[in-house]
């Protein structure tokens, strides 16, 4: 499964940085009852050792697990029917609490958590009755800004050793990759939504990781957006060296069957050479996080190594 790979490729890079373990043994410093956290609504106190964490967004979900806490709530995308895939093994369990965007309150506070964790942009509008169950720490928004949100989300857990660790390893682990890619090979971020069709550009998190990683970009991804929208009659500003295509819930439902199946498709040289690559829609566009990131270095190795 995905999980495992997730688990062996953060433990490889920060072995050297922090080991894999959670806990050394060693006894651990007095803390205070509580601390102060800076958010989007201002300073929030949380529990020094928060026990039962409610996610409202991907992403804190992933920085959740990475930084070893297990959640007791958790939302989910619409499309999906659980948590993310590549998350499946450490996320048994976790009591889902509605969808992205539509936090199920009752099922919240019935859950009795002392910290919840989001973002302004899917759960601003909840903030009042959120903060009404527990202390409730806000990102602004998501994606492009997933190694900032990290740091908050490690305040808020008292974690920011550990998250420090994962980001210096991952920044390794993207600038090894990238040295074993050939600076003039262009990669192509193709995605297929329900009544889009999107190439993802630097200010998504996809984007980052490519950057990090050094991998060169058509022209037309290569801007300060998050994407560029195409029709299907515009899929020559799809082609790259290699074309890596994601899908966002039923392909049925976008108009990526049509499109691959298509001529001008078909006449993009990427996909005349073979170099066209599907990719778990879970890790390189939903994670949003530091152990989505690291399995993107591994595919961008395996795909471009």
């Amino acid at each position: 499964m995905r999980r495992t790979a997730l688990t062996a490729s953060l433990c490889a890079a920060a072995l050297s940085l922090s080991g894999c373990a959670s806990s050394s043994g060693a006894a651990a410093p007095a803390q205070e009852d509580t601390r102060t956290v800076e958010t989007i609504r201002g300073p929030v106190e949380v529990p020094a050792d928060p026990q039962r964490v409610v996610v409202l967004d991907l992403g804190e979900l992933d920085s959740a697990l990475a930084l070893g806490v297990t959640p007791v709530g958790a939302v989910r995308a619409p499309v999906n029917s659980g948590l993310l895939s590549y998350l499946e093994d450490e996320a048994a369990g976790i009591e889902l609490v509605g969808e992205i965007g539509e936090p199920n309150l009752e099922q919240i506070a019935a859950l009795e958590p002392d910290l919840v964790l989001g973002s302004e942009l899917r759960v601003g509008e909840f903030y009042d009755q959120l903060a009404g169950i527990a202390p409730t720490v806000l990102t602004e928004t998501v994606g492009v800004v997933w190694k900032e949100n990290l740091a908050v989300h490690a305040a808020a857990l008292g974690r920011e050793e550990q998250a420090q660790e994962l980001l210096e390893a991952y920044e390794q682990r993207a600038a090894e990759v990238g040295e074993t890619v050939d600076d003039a090979v262009t990669l192509s971020v193709v995605r297929f939504v329900p009544g889009e069709i999107r190439l993802y550009a630097r200010d998504s998190f996809i984007g980052t990781v490519l950057q990090d990683a050094g991998i060169a970009r058509p022209a037309v991804q290569d801007v300060d957006e998050f994407d560029v929208v195409l029709s299907p009659e515009q899929m020559d500003q799809a082609a790259g060296d290699v074309i890596v295509v994601g899908t966002y819930g039923d392909p049925g439902e976008t108009d990526g069957p049509a499109v691959l199946g298509g001529p001008l498709w078909q006449r993009l040289p990427a996909v005349q050479s073979g170099d066209v690559h599907e990719v778990d829609d879970d890790v390189w566009f939903l994670g949003t996080g530091v152990g989505a990131a690291q399995l993107v270095l591994d595919d961008l190795e395996r795909l471009l190594g």
